[in-house]
């Protein structure tokens, strides 16, 4: 019985110790929200003018984007320029049901002062007239009022499907 108690009284105290651990802090209000929110707003009105260089002067020096190009790929800022220069030639990008969220965390992984946005980025091609809705998240970390992480997620299955691709569910 002795070693049982033990037992349990350590698996108590692992997951208590656990518990504390990741205990993080999260804010929505802190100093630099409203400078976080300018930059990461004024990257989506420069997607939407076409701009891109003033979509990369919203990042600091040797910013990482995630998640373009549909994989788990990174990008440099020179690369993310010629992404988005190449689609910004052949797409009108126009965002719509913007939600922008800015988010200070502490105590954890993820600690830094984030904001997080939502929306739809609907894609005009310049040569047909063809449009495409392409629901989206990023995640964006600041610092100083620039952007040093970005991380895309967007609905690649219409994407996809605009391309011609089937989705063909398995015959059992």
């Amino acid at each position: 019985m002795k070693i049982f108690k033990t037992v349990i009284a350590s698996a108590f105290l692992l997951i208590l110790t656990t518990t504390l651990s990741m205990a993080q802090e999260v804010t929505l209000e802190f100093q630099n929200a409203a400078k976080a929110m300018e930059a990461a707003q004024t990257y989506a009105n420069a997607l939407q003018a076409g701009d891109v260089a003033t979509m990369n002067a919203q990042f600091a020096k040797g910013a990482m984007i995630y998640g373009l190009g549909g994989g788990l790929d990174s990008l440099t800022v020179a690369q993310h320029n010629e992404y988005y220069t190449n689609s910004t030639n052949q797409f009108r990008h126009s965002l719509s049901q913007e939600l922008y969220l800015p988010v200070k965390v502490s105590n954890n992984w993820n600690e830094g002062e984030w904001i997080l946005s939502w929306g739809i980025n609907t894609l005009t091609n310049k040569a047909s007239g063809d449009t495409i809705e392409v629901p989206y998240h990023s995640a964006s970390r600041m610092e100083n009022g620039k952007i040093t992480f970005m991380r895309y997620w967007y609905d690649m299955l219409n994407i996809l499907q605009t391309q011609g691709f089937k989705v063909t569910p398995p015959a059992n």
